[in-house]
């Protein structure tokens, strides 16, 4: 049944009916919601909530907690996770599952506590050290910040390795009618056989991400890539009005839906507009992009971000130099309209050859 979530809880609820019991983090806006709720929730499912004495502190309980194989999370906001970028690698190099949330806000330094999606390359590219990917999400409403939060514990087991639902502000702070996903039965969860769990001294069982052999270190990062290889069959995305359109929106987040506003009235003033919105931005959808621009009909690809530009290098290399690719965007923590989003499609719809239905008739 769905009731009203404000977005921060509808994650800490959906990650407690997938499973999580162990939750630390540490306090900073606009996550906060996130621990005060799971504070009260974790004492009555039976888990274990710590409000660890940093962020740093709170990443490596993860990762113990996730070596020992339960099911394990944290979340904050992008200064702090810039601090648990160094437990993050190790978790990484060490294939241990667990779920991170990053809710956005403008920066760099302190920055501000409003909206922002600057955290784009840290989440895709591996803010820690050495060579590693993580499965990114990126929801876009609560109801959708719900589901990924449930499934992201599975993937993370499937895989052995971290996951991310990387929002922003706005969703946090949002409230919308959801429905949180059906509680699972911990007995019910998959076997973790590689855990640190004691095993009742039958094998020895070792968690770390250090290897001082150089041929075994690069083994095992081969070994990973294979893995990240295998992700590409969670690359998600959700395409809308394209069929026809001569110009194609890239958003993410929550700026996809004020693109979609934007869509919406600029198809009203008849010009052809369609948006794509990476639902993950690892795997990233390169090749919905990459087809969509390979289309006679599409004159420009326009990336909106709120940011000074980070995801709209990823749809450059998509779309190859096929098309031009404008970029707008608002940061600061200022959020974009959708009358500012429908003046930048008009504006590159006449700059490179896209006129509206009204026009063509002329």
């Amino acid at each position: 049944m769905k009731k009203l979530w404000k977005g921060n809880e509808a994650v800490a609820e959906a990650a407690i009916a997938a499973g999580c019991r162990c939750f630390f983090g540490y306090p900073i806006t606009p996550q906060n919601e996130i621990p005060e709720y799971m504070s009260r929730r974790m004492g009555e499912v039976g888990g274990s909530f710590v409000q660890a004495e940093s962020e740093v502190a709170a990443i490596n309980m993860v990762y113990g907690a996730g070596g020992a194989g339960a099911r394990a999370m944290t979340s904050s906001s992008s200064p702090g996770i810039s601090l648990k970028q160094e437990g993050i690698s190790y978790i990484a190099g060490a294939q241990v599952p667990c779920v991170i949330v990053n809710m956005m806000r403008a920066g760099p330094g302190l920055g501000g506590i409003q909206p922002s999606q600057s955290d784009y390359f840290q989440a895709t590219k591996g803010g820690g050290h050495g060579d590693y990917h993580m499965l990114v999400y990126a929801p876009s409403g609560v109801q959708e910040a719900a589901d990924l939060t449930y499934k992201a514990f599975d993937k993370a087991d499937k895989y052995r390795s971290p996951v991310m639902i990387l929002g922003d502000g706005m969703l946090g702070q949002m409230c919308e009618a959801a429905e949180i996903p059906p509680a699972r039965q911990l007995k019910d969860l998959p076997e973790k056989p590689w855990a640190a769990s004691g095993n009742g001294g039958k094998a020895q069982r070792i968690i770390n991400s250090i290897y001082m052999s150089p041929d075994t270190l690069e083994a095992h990062n081969r070994e990973l890539f294979d893995i990240y290889a295998e992700m590409e069959k969670e690359t998600a995305w959700e395409e809308y009005k394209t069929s026809d359109a001569e110009i194609i929106v890239v958003a993410y987040g929550t700026v996809a839906r004020i693109a979609k506003a934007a869509v919406n009235s600029s198809r009203e003033n008849g010009i052809k507009v369609g948006l794509i919105r990476p639902i993950t931005l690892y795997p990233f959808p390169s090749k919905a992009i990459a087809d969509a621009a390979q289309k006679r009909s599409v004159k420009c690809v326009l990336t909106v971000e709120l940011s000074m530009g980070q995801m709209v290098e990823d749809v450059r290399l998509a779309v190859n130099g096929r098309k031009p690719t404008p970029f707008f965007g608002r940061t600061g923590g200022n959020v974009t309209t959708p009358q500012e989003i429908s003046a930048q499609i008009k504006a590159n719809g006449e700059k490179y050859g896209a006129k509206s239905a009204a026009a063509k008739e002329k």
